[in-house]
């Protein structure tokens, strides 16, 4: 059974961007769509007893997204098989449970609630930072969302964390037909006194990137693949790549037993300053 890309949506225009940026991905990788509503409006509703005979407007609303939302997906790619659910949950909540049975869990950057100053979403940044699963976070300027690059941006960070990402980071670029532009940042201070250091740390990060795209560059032969190794901050690399990229894939480490935020630095700073649409693959500790 394929387990399908699951796409929180609320009305948002984010959120409809996000599903434009999932249906075009469902039909790339031949993947049902699963579009889902959490409402915690649901859960209080069904305790209270009810004598009007009108549905409640929350609930009407709730249906109403879900079938814009499906409406808007078939009329982008008809062959795309879309089912919906109205969950009774919190959205963070809700999207956790439903990446246990997901391929990938898509959101918009900022929800329907959420002010149009913020960087980025409190639903957005805990899905991506709690998920067992591949979260994409749909943000960036249009050239990046629609895929005008034709360039997948993969950050070679911490070698324990980056496991499945690289694999995730193949498939996709396959899938599209694009190029993959791996990058590994290395630092080096002025403090470690003549040149040499500087060397042998880009030849040290070299030889860690070749390592790590090893097993994958021998799955995926067709997968044209650009290495590059820059001294500076990963953050601020990747956030300046990410400008001629269609999506940006990094991974995460999750720890199991422990509840709070899992991302990191590079991750935050990603998620809210990136120029294209974001994946955090987690690698389960």
């Amino acid at each position: 059974m394929t387990l399908p890309l699951v796409v929180g949506v609320d009305g948002s225009d984010a959120s409809l961007l996000a599903v434009d940026w999932a249906v075009d991905a469902a039909a790339r990788g031949d993947l049902p769509l699963r579009l889902v509503y959490a409402s915690l409006w649901e859960r209080y509703d069904a305790a209270v007893p009810s004598f009007e005979r009108e549905r409640p407007s929350e609930r009407v609303l709730a249906e109403h997204i879900v079938a814009s939302a499906a409406e808007r997906a078939a009329r982008r790619a008809p062959e795309v098989k879309v089912t919906t659910d109205i969950v009774p949950a919190e959205p963070v909540d809700a999207l956790l449970r439903e990446g246990h049975n997901a391929c990938a869990v898509v959101t918009g950057d900022r929800g329907r609630g959420e002010l149009k100053g913020l960087l980025l979403g409190s639903v957005g940044l805990g899905v991506a930072a709690r998920a067992h699963c591949p979260v994409i976070v749909v943000r960036g300027d249009e050239a990046g969302m629609v895929g005008m690059h034709e360039r997948i941006l993969f950050g070679a960070g911490d070698t324990a964390t980056i496991g499945r990402a690289v694999h995730f980071a193949f498939r996709e670029a396959e899938a599209r037909g694009c190029v993959l532009d791996a990058v590994r940042a290395w630092r080096w201070s002025a403090q470690e006194g003549t040149d040499h250091p500087a060397r042998e740390r880009e030849r040290r990060a070299a030889a860690q990137l070749d390592e790590v795209l090893r097993e994958a560059v021998a799955e995926h032969p067709g997968v044209p693949v650009r290495r590059a190794t820059v001294e500076g901050p990963a953050s601020r690399i990747l956030v300046t790549r990410s400008a001629a990229a269609d999506l940006v894939i990094i991974g995460a480490r999750r720890r199991h037993g422990h509840f709070g935020l899992q991302l990191g630095r590079v991750g935050h700073t990603l998620l809210y300053h990136a120029h294209c649409p974001v994946a955090v693959v987690p690698q389960l500790a």
